[in-house]
């Protein structure tokens, strides 16, 4: 699975490349695209700090969000196709074409999570995973992984090419990922990377389990 974070959507070049590349690795490998939530869930952010809505109204507007993102991602991975349940995930994927996976339909209906800012599309990325027995979760961000402080505001900050799950929970801040993800991991073990999405290689290199620049979050 690949998760396309929703900050590489600042540089349209990036994620156009990005998404070629997502496409090319479809033709050797079964892949399944979840969106992150962009422009749109920060848009639910604004409203909630705004109004001060309910936890589950503002959970429900950003999972919702998710399905925006996707859907401008369909139109950025050539041979993409949305899909709204496992099943179809599935099956798209074993085709060679790339299923971009909504998450409403699913998490609206049986929703596992207590609604919370902790829990954003990474973790909302790797439910949905093990749901589906994937292997690999790769997070495709703008940042080069995992680092010891955010690497935007402290340049001396440390890229970490491993870290455990258990050593991620002790950050209690919001990294590269959800401050939700650690704990998610802890009960349901998943084979995690981070890797910048800006160096489409990378990607490709993780996949093949080839060494490149990244952090791997071990369980």
């Amino acid at each position: 699975m690949i998760k396309v974070g929703g900050s590489l959507s600042e540089d349209p070049a990036t994620l156009e490349a990005l998404g070629k590349a997502i496409s090319e690795i479809a033709r050797t490998h079964q892949i399944v695209v979840v969106p992150g939530g962009g422009k749109f869930a920060d848009t639910v952010r604004d409203l909630d700090a705004k109004f001060s809505l309910p936890a589950a109204v503002s959970h429900r507007m950003a999972i919702l969000a998710m399905d925006q993102y996707g859907l401008l991602l369909t139109q950025l991975i050539p041979d993409s196709q949305v899909c709204r349940s496992l099943k179809d995930a599935f099956t798209i994927s074993g085709t060679g074409a790339v299923p971009i996976f909504l998450p409403a339909t699913l998490l609206l209906e049986g929703d596992p999570f207590t609604p919370s800012w902790e829990v954003t599309s990474d973790s909302i990325a790797a439910y949905i995973a093990n749901q589906l027995d994937a292997p690999k979760v790769v997070f495709a961000t703008d940042v080069d992984g995992i680092f010891t402080q955010n690497p935007k505001q402290n340049p001396n900050a440390k890229l970490l090419n491993t870290v455990s799950a258990r050593e991620l929970l002790k950050f209690g801040q919001h990294t590269s990922v959800d401050t939700f993800l650690p704990q998610l991991l802890l009960e349901h073990p998943l084979d995690c990377f981070v890797v910048n999405g800006k160096f489409p290689d990378r990607l490709k290199a993780v996949l093949a389990e080839e060494p490149t620049v990244c952090t791997h979050i071990v369980c």
